[in-house]
């Protein structure tokens, strides 16, 4: 199957242009779109540990350990001992952090208004029960293409 008819191909050039245009977005906000990703799920979720953050940000361990570190660095979030488990840090905006937070979510919500306009809000409903759908299958435990998956 040629590469432009493949699904994978059109997903992937969508994810990498959103990307884009948010991570062109943010810069002016002095933010990556991986800072802005764990200031947001943070926001909604203070205290989280750094492993909860990197599976709510879908990264890995290591790489949410180095977006927090240049958080922690630019003032921007503090990370303190857990009160009962002292090898976990609780990790929380800081007044600073929640300053550049909104003005970066105001900027990213701004390309995600525009990505909505360019649609319908039945095209909107459609294309996110699609990706749903999309997600679900790719997330099920027995694709069909999984080696292990037993025919019907």
């Amino acid at each position: 199957m040629p590469v432009p008819e493949r699904l994978g191909s059109h997903l992937k050039r969508a994810e990498q242009a959103l990307t884009a245009a948010k991570h062109a977005a943010l810069k002016p906000a002095g933010l990556t779109v991986p800072q802005y990703a764990a200031l947001l799920h943070l926001a909604q979720n203070p205290g989280i540990s750094a492993a909860a953050l990197a599976r709510a940000c879908a990264v890995t361990p290591p790489t949410m350990n180095t977006v927090l570190k240049n958080l922690q660095e630019s003032g921007l979030i503090e990370r303190t001992p857990h009160e009962w488990h002292r090898n976990i840090l609780e990790t929380r905006l800081t007044a600073k952090g929640e300053e550049v937070l909104a003005d970066g979510d105001a900027r990213a919500v701004r390309v995600e208004r525009g990505l909505a306009a360019e649609f319908t809000q039945e095209e909107r409903e459609t294309l996110i029960a699609l990706l749903g759908r999309c997600t679900g299958f790719l997330q099920s435990e027995r694709p069909s293409w999984h080696p292990g998956r037993r025919r019907p």
